[in-house]
């Protein structure tokens, strides 16, 4: 028997079922998973030993999703209660402009979490850094184009079918908001960097820090010095920035970054190009998840009575969105359990953590749901005092619980592919299960049947539950032991010459 067998002979002599399992390593769980008969015994220990890694690292992603998300979140609100043709025109401009910026720039980040993940459980860490500052320069290249969209966000929210009135409303917003787009480009990078090697706990105190800051300066700008909707805007813009600083901060100047931060280097123009391909199905994929939704959103502007339909769907849309930080949390650990697993060469590790956070995020999407679902009616009085938003509201609340519940898998499922490197397949799949089949479904239901805004959110739920089923099978199909050799052949291309130094250096495993 293995290494691992020997260190825990009392188990496999049969220890009494009441013993603890000690602390484990990825290496010793490796082994033990081996012992399929044994394992099956000791599987409430061996998921309570993963669960307490999983909350370790989601306990904390969770915050900084949800605290970054807040800051838009907390923004509308303020707006809201500025009127409701504000709101709308906010609502739009956040779901429509910054929301595609966002999804570029999160969907390209995703591929600084796959590789920065496997070369962390390499035990490659100076190629990190340059991984970091190659997605940065990429970054920013994109936030240079998108400028123009923002810019130009009036005119795109008309061609779009909007009402003038929202457009132009929409267009100072999103105006506000472009120093916001290249704080994504600088902050989605280095986000991911720190938890790729499990540095979690410094990001959600920088987080929840910014966002107590955020609040008291959007209330200081909005009502105090009564600035409206575009000082509300550059508001924003301005708390992304006090994000990306300490971010920055902390990775030059702290010690759990001396290893995998290394200073600027011209390296990171050199191997661009299948870094940027790996970056361009990552950006797809996402952008894909995340357009699907809002495009669903500026869908229902085009129905009768638009102001209404937008604010109820926006606001459901926004708990929608909360919901989906919470998730993406336990996503984020999902995809760095995933990678650094494969990284280390550890397949059927990798396979039981998956196992364990798509158990745990089903449990807690069941409970959100059933909040919800009790309460319906002061959910929308968050936002609004509109007597018609709120029934508005209330009557799309049962498809925000659904939703919510199949939130419970999907990011989860998401984040395992981002982990493995799946990004190229997923974006086929949410192409066909999102745009060939939800999206049309959701236009005739809500055009051409009574159903209106709710006939549109039955397309979203009918898209999402297929591209579930799908990424499900694709999961329960995946030839682990194959995923950790495409890690390593991935490790060698996209840290290009930093890596093979590395490599020759300290011969690191797998590559």
């Amino acid at each position: 028997m293995g290494s691992a067998a020997a260190e825990y002979q009392p188990l496999l002599l049969g220890l009494d079922s009441h013993s603890r399992i000690p602390d484990l390593s990825s290496v010793a769980i490796e082994e033990f998973l081996q012992y399929r008969p044994v394992a099956l015994r000791w599987w409430p220990r061996l998921v309570a030993w993963e669960s307490r890694l999983l909350w370790l690292l989601s306990g904390a992603s969770i915050v900084v999703s949800i605290f970054n998300y807040m800051l838009s979140f907390v923004t509308l609100m303020f707006t809201g209660h500025l009127g409701a043709l504000e709101l709308a025109g906010a609502s739009i401009a956040s779901v429509g402009i910054q929301g595609l910026a966002y999804g570029i720039m999160l969907g390209m980040a995703s591929a600084v979490q796959t590789v920065c993940g496997q070369a962390y459980g390499a035990k490659q860490y100076s190629a990190m850094g340059i991984i970091c500052q190659r997605a940065i320069i990429l970054h920013l290249g994109a936030a240079i184009l998108l400028t123009f969209l923002y810019w130009y966000s009036g005119d795109v929210l008309l061609a779009i079918g909007q009402t003038k009135s929202i457009a132009e409303q929409g267009q100072v917003f999103a105006r506000g908001l472009i120093p916001q787009i290249y704080a994504f480009a600088v902050s989605c990078p280095m986000q991911r960097f720190l938890q790729a090697q499990n540095i979690v706990n410094p990001l959600a105190f920088m987080s929840v820090g910014v966002f107590l800051v955020h609040i008291l300066l959007t209330w200081v700008v909005v009502y105090v010095l009564d600035y409206g909707l575009i000082g509300a805007a550059l508001t924003l813009s301005l708390s992304w920035w006090l994000l990306v600083i300490v971010n920055g901060l902390y990775i030059v100047l702290s010690p759990s970054c001396k290893e995998t931060w290394t200073g600027l280097s011209f390296r990171a123009f050199t191997g661009i190009w299948p870094y940027f391909k790996l970056t361009v199905a990552s950006a797809v994929m996402l952008c894909l998840e995340i357009w699907y939704n809002q495009g669903l959103v500026l869908i229902s502007g085009l129905l009768t009575n638009p102001t209404i339909s937008l604010d109820s769907i926006s606001i459901c849309m926004n708990y929608l969105n909360w919901d989906m930080q919470f998730m993406l949390g336990l996503s984020a650990a999902a995809s760095v359990r995933v990678s650094n697993e494969l990284g280390a060469g550890h397949p059927r590790v990798a396979k039981f953590s998956v196992f364990v956070v798509n158990g745990t995020s089903i449990l807690i999407s069941l409970v959100f749901s059933i909040i919800v679902l009790i309460f319906r009616v002061g959910l929308s009085k968050a936002f609004t005092s509109d007597s018609e938003v709120i029934d508005a509201v209330s009557d799309l609340t049962p498809l925000l619980a659904i939703s919510v519940f199949l939130n419970g898998i999907q990011p989860i499922l998401s984040g395992v592919a981002i982990g493995s490197g799946w990004q190229a397949i997923v974006a086929y799949v949410n192409l066909a299960t999102y745009y060939i089949i939800g999206l049309p479904i959701g236009c005739v239901l809500g055009f051409k049947t009574s159903l209106g805004v709710a006939g549109i959110w039955w397309g979203m739920i009918i898209g999402v539950l297929l591209q579930t089923a799908t990424l499900i099978i694709l999961t329960a199909r995946t030839n682990w032991n194959k995923e950790v050799e495409k890690a390593a052949d991935r490790l060698k291309t996209s840290a290009s010459e930093e890596t093979d130094s590395v490599t020759a250096t300290e011969g690191a495993p797998g590559v």
